[in-house]
């Protein structure tokens, strides 16, 4: 990964959000305050003013993850700034002061990521969270016996239905745990926009 697909990356996720905010909205609507989609579009438009200076695109990339990492921590409200932003700052130090760096260590780098938002949200598989999206994706990016960047489309199709399996979960965390058994039937609105960030992964880094 570069630093010209880092940004490209985060403008993917901002652009497929801001799309689907009205649907985001929807999903936490019914199990939470309604404002999934529109916290997130907000804190990633701001995130875009980042690249207004070339100069900033011309940055090492762990600088750039620390710098979206502050950026979504201060603009989007809710749990969902506290969980990207803070695992982004946590992560930045995987990322190598350089322009580039490998695949092994970009997969270490979402590892990384993955496990701060389990941290902090003290969530898990099961739980009816973003993790049951982000969790199972990092395990098969490490299982995986495909190379390179074959594997994203497929990793993209996953992400998606794992998102779409959360339908049949109890949430034991976040804002909807305290609706019980009301909880199952819904989609998390969490888990669906994880899914949209792996699909913005695939096109960026999957070409």
């Amino acid at each position: 990964m570069t630093t010209e697909q880092f940004v490209q990356l985060w403008q993917c996720f901002g652009t497929v959000v801001r799309a689907h905010q009205e649907h985001l909205d929807d999903l936490d609507r019914a199990i939470g305050d309604g404002d999934h989609g529109t916290n997130l579009t907000r804190g990633l438009g701001k995130m875009q003013d980042l690249w207004k200076d070339p100069i900033d695109t011309e940055r090492n990339l762990a600088d750039l993850s620390k710098k979206v990492g502050m950026t979504l921590l201060s603009t989007v409200g809710g749990a969902s700034g506290a969980l990207w932003g803070s695992a982004l700052v946590k992560a930045a130090p995987v990322l190598p002061s350089a322009s580039a760096c490998d695949d092994e260590t970009l997969v270490l780098w979402i590892e990384t990521f993955v496990s701060n938002i389990e941290e902090r949200g003290k969530a898990q598989v099961g739980d009816k969270t973003m993790v049951d999206v982000m969790r199972p994706a990092v395990n098969w990016l490490k299982a995986s016996t495909q190379e390179g960047s074959a594997r994203l489309p497929v990793l993209r199709e996953l992400a998606r239905q794992w998102s779409e399996d959360t339908k049949d979960l109890q949430a034991r965390r976040g804002r909807a745990s305290y609706l019980g058994a009301r909880s199952i039937g819904h989609v998390d609105p969490g888990s669906f926009s994880s899914a949209l960030w792996w699909a913005c992964v695939d096109r960026v880094l999957g070409g």
